[in-house]
């Protein structure tokens, strides 16, 4: 098979919250053989681990990278490792090292072995306090207030540096904060969107760390996965911007997501006890402008808050009565 033909692909942070769900997508179109699943340190779940290989690496040792990159002759990467933004705050020079280093890791050895496309992460925490917070614009001003954040802006130039210095074909989005019904989150300003549904399956209570009002864009699971594959897959002529998409799909207050939720459990009671991740909240944009991605590469989310809350509540409810949640 020829190099351009191949798909080789190598998943960075395939433990976290995006990356193994992304990983079972890649899979599943790509088969189990050709993606390899890769963590530092977290144990991989049964489902991950039984689909198809995985190895544990570090992205800041090149050298552990390289290796599995030789193994499995990688044509591809999605570098999902990252330390969020609220662990980021508790421990930055863990959070450059990881975002900054490793990015460079990985950018290099794609440069170095020719790889066919590499996917970088970026987030709305790229934004801050001096941003338009109403549909922030796609060019617009990056002066973020947090080490994840200065980690995704300086990331996303490095990446349109290697796309045109040498011509390394880097793509990425600004994630908003990503809702999922697999994986818990892991250090972010966004996890009480998560965990809300959870705790209200659970306990119907839950005491959330934002202030009710706090409005903040969110994003179903099954779209991030979508846009991610479909970003990878567009013919590079189509495309204008490379590493900064904008990406949205909804945007709502925590206390709008506790309504939706008493919908379909009117017991549930949500408390708010904002704590040092409010600062962090309230420099992020409200909601976002992706005009560029619709018209690039005709990104189009499919979920709204009431068909996710939906979704969610049925697939949680489901695995708590089987005593999995």
């Amino acid at each position: 098979m020829s190099k351009k033909n191949m798909k080789k692909i190598l998943v960075t942070g395939s433990v976290g919250q995006i990356g193994s769900e992304l990983t079972m997508a890649l899979r599943k179109k790509h088969g189990n053989d050709n993606v390899l699943a890769t963590g530092r340190k977290t144990k991989p779940s049964e489902t991950l681990l039984n689909s198809g290989p995985f190895e544990f690496i570090d992205i800041v040792k090149k050298e552990t990278v390289e290796k599995v990159v030789k193994d499995y002759d990688i044509d591809t990467i999605y570098n999902m490792a990252a330390i969020l933004s609220a662990t980021g705050e508790e421990k930055p020079l863990l959070c450059w090292d990881v975002n900054m280093n490793g990015l460079y890791n990985i950018l290099e050895l794609a440069r170095e072995y020719e790889m066919t496309r590499v996917f970088v992460p970026s987030s709305i925490a790229a934004f801050g306090p001096e941003t338009p917070r109403i549909d922030t614009p796609q060019e617009t001003v990056l002066k973020p207030k947090t080490m994840y954040g200065v980690t995704k802006v300086a990331g996303e130039l490095l990446a349109d540096y290697y796309f045109k210095r040498f011509n390394v074909d880097v793509r990425g989005v600004r994630y908003p904060g990503i809702i999922s019904s697999e994986t818990l989150p892991g250090g972010g300003t966004t996890d009480y969107a998560v965990a809300i549904y959870y705790e209200a399956i659970k306990n119907k209570r839950y005491t959330c760390f934002v202030k009710k009002d706090t409005t903040l864009p969110m994003m179903y699971m099954p779209d991030c996965i979508k846009g991610t594959i479909d970003l990878m897959e567009v013919d590079l002529s189509k495309l204008k911007h490379h590493s900064d998409f904008n990406l949205a799909s909804m945007s709502f207050s925590a206390g709008e997501l506790a309504s939706e939720i008493k919908k379909h459990i009117p017991e549930f009671i949500c408390d708010y006890k904002p704590d040092f991740r409010q600062v962090i909240a309230d420099s992020w944009p409200q909601s976002i402008d992706d005009s560029a991605a619709r018209k690039e590469w005709g990104w189009k989310p499919s979920y709204n808050l009431s068909s996710m809350t939906k979704d969610m509540l049925e697939k949680l409810g489901k695995r708590h009565e089987e005593g999995k949640l």
